[in-house]
């Protein structure tokens, strides 16, 4: 997505975002990809606990999108298309960073992003002011697309390679960031093509499909989540910039004339869900975006305050209507909507809101990393960590505990593990303290921990700890269901939409 660079001061330590990955491998959130061969960089495999917290974010978008609204369906379009869609979409001949090569360290860099981490460095130094205009000079070559220049700042900045500690620098040229592959299984048959750049592009070609088959009117909207691939050559930041990550993007079409009417929605509209997911206000924020994308009118990112700074979470886009117009022309097929309430063809304006289901999951993961400190019953200071999500999106909803493995305990306490089960994610526990297994779940973001012990065998009751505050109460075993359901429901999401 097209966006001019500011200065900004990260608020938050670094280190505190190096805990944030550490604790994501040691509780099975997100390990390096292939490790065992010493990884493959900028690519992520999601754990036991990470996949359960990806897809039920995942699943609190698809809701909000298709649930809620009685005008927006979903589609699963495939990641291979044919190759004129990214001649049509544009992505072809404009879908490039700049690149410069260091000619010691053989390393290649994207040089916008040199840049912008010598900003960085100028702001950490008190030359907040320098920093800036260094930046808005970077904007002002990146518009015009002059390499020269930008190869010209670089070294008037005497930025040198992290590697090499040196500023022998080769010239900037554009690099195109589509993975191709091969189709056909003998070389000298296949046809290149591309892994899908965006997955927005097979719901536009899909419009139609689901515009008739459905008997849709506008406005509408069409929403999927799906893979998508970018060869970015310098990744970074843990999870936030990946070269295979997941999208989910939704179109909404609508009337010529009306897009800025519904841009001001969804604009509102998807501040409003973040918010009912458990991210501070404080921590968001809306950013304009000055250089618009060839393709829209207007564009505007939500941004998250990750440790790192403030950064682009999701973009909500009014295309207008160059996709499928595109596709017209390429294609050959008339992309138009009869509007009956008008008595009028036209091709449909589209509003696109996109959220990197990636950056969700890593914003939620470190806007929940807790640091506490307390006291214990001796009165001895004690750090508490513990992720503190929203209950509808914890990956466990509960821990059943028996209190010993005798007495009929742990037969017990699986019997309410199974009572439950079917409803809810749950985690059962025999070993070490119970005090140990608290610090684990609070470590996995538990909301509830279920103790059984002697006196559940005389009265049918149970303590319930609550995770945020480490309270506990004694509560009936047919209490339990309405107990934990109330709490995780997505209800409790939606009723703040």
């Amino acid at each position: 997505m097209s966006n001019e660079k500011t200065a900004t001061k990260p608020a938050v330590s670094e280190s505190i975002f190096q805990k944030v990955i550490s604790h994501a491998k040691e509780y099975g959130f997100v390990f390096q990809s292939s490790e065992i061969y010493d990884g493959l960089a900028s690519v992520y495999d999601y754990g036991q606990n990470g996949v359960e917290l990806k897809n039920n974010l995942k699943m609190c978008w698809w809701k909000a999108m298709t649930q809620l609204n009685d005008n927006i369906v979903g589609i699963d379009a495939a990641i291979l298309m044919h190759p004129k869609t990214w001649v049509a979409s544009g992505h072809v001949a404009s879908f490039a960073d700049p690149m410069l090569d260091n000619k010691d360290s053989k390393k290649r860099y994207r040089a916008d992003q040199l840049l912008e981490k010598h900003a960085d460095e100028l702001i950490a130094k008190g030359e907040a002011v320098k920093a800036q205009q260094v930046l808005d000079i970077m904007n002002e070559h990146l518009k015009t697309n002059d390499l020269k220049a930008l190869l010209d700042l670089i070294l008037a900045e005497k930025i040198k390679c992290p590697l090499s500690n040196t500023a022998n620098w080769t010239e900037i040229r554009q690099f195109n960031l589509m993975f191709s592959t091969q189709l056909g299984a003998m070389a000298e048959e296949s046809s290149e093509i591309y892994l899908r750049p965006e997955t927005a592009q097979g719901i536009f070609v899909n419009y139609l499909n689901v515009q008739k088959s459905g008997r849709m009117k506008l406005p509408f909207g069409i929403a999927q989540i799906g893979k998508a691939f970018r060869n970015e050559i310098v990744a970074r930041q843990f999870i936030f910039r990946m070269r295979e990550f997941e999208q989910m993007e939704m179109q909404f079409f609508i009337q010529p004339g009306t897009q800025k009417e519904w841009y001001e929605k969804w604009k509102a509209t998807r501040l409003q869900w973040h918010k009912a997911l458990g991210l501070p206000a404080d921590k968001l924020q809306y950013h304009d975006h000055v250089k618009l994308a060839h393709y829209a009118d207007a564009a505007v990112d939500i941004e998250f305050e990750f440790p790192f700074g403030f950064k682009e979470m999701e973009g909500i886009h009014s295309r207008t209507d160059f996709d499928l117009t595109e596709h017209e022309k390429l294609s050959k097929k008339k992309q138009q909507y009869y509007d009956n309430d008008i008595n009028k063809n036209y091709v449909p304006y589209v509003i696109e809101t996109s959220v990197g289901a990636d950056r969700l999951f890593l914003a939620h993961l470190c806007n929940a990393y807790t640091e506490e400190q307390g006291t214990d019953a001796n009165g001895e200071v004690k750090e508490r960590i513990y992720l503190k999500f929203h209950p509808a999106i914890a990956p466990i909803k509960a821990a059943i505990f028996p209190l010993t493995k005798k007495d009929s305990l742990p037969e017990k306490a699986m019997q309410i593990f199974n009572d439950l089960k079917l409803d809810f994610n749950l985690n059962y526990e025999e070993k070490d303290s119970i005090g140990k297994r608290y610090t684990r779940q609070d470590l996995l973001g538990t909301p509830f921990c279920i103790t059984v012990d002697h006196q559940t065998l005389e009265d049918n009751t149970v303590t319930i700890r609550y995770r945020d505050t480490a309270e506990q109460k004694r509560l009936p075993i047919a209490a339990l269901h309405k107990e934990i359901g109330d709490a995780v429901s997505m209800k409790r999401i939606f009723e703040l939409l």
